[in-house]
């Protein structure tokens, strides 16, 4: 009998956890690695941010997922590089061999020209990053109780840096705290004195939305009382003081920073994979330039298309569609039959701004308002791995609905930004 192609796969992301449950064990013996035992459900971030839900709500155990995935094994490491030449992944704790290697490696944050000082600012890419933001905004309430009135706006102002969806959702969930928690839980504080800011560079919100969408969600911003600044170009930040291209300064003791991502390749590819974005380029089947046995899929693919001259767009479904695709065309290798090209098909975008404040856009049609925020809400809880996470997520949301409250404030490790 022939023995089993083994897949190494790198990253336990949408695109990571698709792929391997979709190799057959009849052919397929799968590795995953990644530098956490767990996966964590991305879009969901914000509310742990902001003390909706709780980490364990969006995190799964990696083993427990593939517990009766017989084929498939999990190792907790960090990867160093890859030597494609002799087919191995160096890691943290030794090499290790593969047949085919599929990188699935996500994105990580932006920060464009401002690489000098991103350790005054505040992002959104993993649970600790999460945890950081909740524990810095609980902080800073407290710390303003013991401050004089001149100093109180600084330490309770919050600037958002990027009006994508991760932005928008981080702005409208600060400002329902705002409105609701902050006035039950801290009733010494003046909310007066607390401005949310969105500054965006582009000329409006969502880009990657309709129009509609777009003016909607400007609408419900505003009324949940967040300062949208749209054309507005950050120059810099100094921990305290925020400055734009324009002139115009926001004194905030806290940036949160959402104007973007870009891939996280690995070494060992070359130079000459990469593409705008930090992207590893690959062609129609995923394979990476230059690479017979190496893929890519999710984020870190830069896969071109006449319609996306600059790669598809760095979203959940992409990933796990180009998961679905190269778990065929593995199989068609191993069978000798000619691999198919992959096609993206969009399924719809949408967002939240906050309770029975969402936006919609299918293919077909567009809607906003609670029919959107309903939908939203159960197409995550719904994505979300496990049944006690869809369960614990349902009623958080559902007492949160009912009592206008986040109880998850604690403060169970002080943050501190690196400099301060």
């Amino acid at each position: 009998m022939k023995p089993k192609t083994k897949v190494v796969i790198i990253g336990a992301g949408f695109g990571g956890i698709t792929l391997a449950k979709k190799l057959s064990k009849k052919y397929f013996d799968v590795l995953i690695i990644d530098r956490n035992n767990f996966h964590n459900f991305q879009p969901l971030m914000y509310q742990v941010a902001t003390g909706g839900l709780e980490p364990y709500s969006i995190a799964y155990p990696i083993r427990r997922i593939f517990r009766e995935y017989r084929n498939v094994s999990f190792r907790m490491a960090e990867v160093v590089s890859v030597e494609t030449t002799s087919k191995k992944v160096i890691t943290s704790i030794g090499e290790l061999s593969y047949d085919v290697l599929v990188v699935a490696t996500g994105s990580e944050s932006n920060y464009f020209k401002f690489e000098s000082i991103k350790n005054q600012l505040l992002t959104l890419k993993t649970i600790p990053d999460a945890l950081n933001i909740r524990s810095y905004i609980f902080q800073n309430l407290e710390k303003a109780l013991y401050h004089s009135r001149e100093e109180v706006p600084e330490i309770l102002n919050v600037a958002i840096v990027g009006g994508g969806p991760a932005g928008v959702e981080m702005a409208g969930a600060i400002a329902e705290m705002k409105k609701y928690v902050i006035p039950r839980d801290f009733p010494e504080l003046n909310t007066q004195y607390m401005n949310i800011n969105l500054y965006e560079a582009g000329d409006r919100l969502m880009k990657t939305m309709s129009e509609q969408a777009s003016s909607k969600t400007l609408q419900y911003l505003q009324e949940l009382g967040v300062t949208v600044f749209l054309n507005a170009r950050v120059n810099g930040y100094d921990g305290s003081e925020l400055t734009l291209e324009n002139g115009n300064a926001f004194h905030t003791d806290t940036v949160l920073w959402t104007a973007g991502v870009k891939g996280a390749p690995i070494a060992g590819l070359g130079e000459n994979c990469l593409m705008g974005g930090n992207r590893v380029m690959v062609d129609a089947f995923n394979q990476v330039k230059e690479h017979e046995h190496v893929f890519a899929i999710g984020d870190v693919a830069g896969q071109v298309t006449e319609e996306t001259p600059r790669g598809l767009p760095m979203l959940a479904p992409v990933a796990q569609q180009q998961a679905k695709h190269l778990a065929k065309n593995l199989k068609n290798q191993v069978l000798g039959k000619p691999m198919e090209r992959f096609s993206y098909k969009d399924k719809g975008t949408m967002a939240t701004i906050g309770r029975k404040k969402a936006v919609v856009d299918l293919p077909k049609f567009k809607f906003q308002g609670s029919f959107a925020w309903v939908v939203w809400m159960l197409v995550h809880i719904l994505s979300l791995v496990g049944f006690r996470n869809k369960f614990i997520a349902f009623l958080d949301w559902m007492s949160n609905y009912l009592t206008y409250d986040r109880p998850l404030g604690l403060i169970i490790r002080q943050f501190k930004r690196e400099n301060d």
